[in-house]
């Protein structure tokens, strides 16, 4: 649902762009950018594919796992994607994707969002539930590092047991 929404908003902001575009400097001007940016991001494409390629064919034969040359690839595409969309925008993202150092930070975030998932992931199967479950939740509270059943009050546990189980009033333990 999420990704169905961006798309409509990324189309309601191109179609935007284009009306803004032709009505500011007229059909063939605009066609003339369209055409330009699509160019232009195919040379930077074709550029960037066969330096990526050859990065991870390098990786390969030193037996080094090609993490980075994966997510160069796939931004790669994304942006031959992007660019091959007709509009403004879209080739501007496109761009953006094709440049190494914006493609560097885009791809450090992917590897730490990834890692973040793999975690919780793991923590899921450990506690039994469906790996897609999202972070794993434990009741109960810590003190010096270890996690208590019952109420914390200024660092102490207290009994939360009914008076008529305890006996008496609640007591620190």
């Amino acid at each position: 649902m999420r990704v169905f929404a961006v798309l409509l908003i990324g189309l309601a902001v191109e179609v935007t762009a284009l009306v803004a575009a032709f009505g500011s400097w007229g059909l063939l001007p605009t066609l003339g950018l369209l055409l330009l940016g699509g160019v232009v991001g195919s040379l930077l494409l074709r550029r960037e594919g066969a330096r990526t390629i050859g990065a991870f064919s390098e990786a390969m034969r030193t037996r080094r796992a090609p993490h980075q040359e994966v997510a160069d690839g796939v931004l790669i595409a994304a942006a031959g994607f992007l660019i091959v969309v007709p509009g403004f925008v879209s080739d501007v993202v496109g761009l953006f994707l094709l440049f190494p150092p914006t493609r560097r930070l885009i791809s450090r975030r992917m590897a730490r969002r990834a890692e973040a998932r793999e975690r919780e992931l793991v923590l899921n199967l450990r506690y039994g539930r469906s790996p897609m479950a999202g972070g794993v939740v434990v009741d109960g509270s810590v003190v010096d590092g270890a996690v208590v059943d019952g109420a914390v009050v200024d660092g102490a546990v207290v009994d939360v047991r009914p008076a008529e189980v305890r006996g008496d009033r609640p007591e620190l333990r």
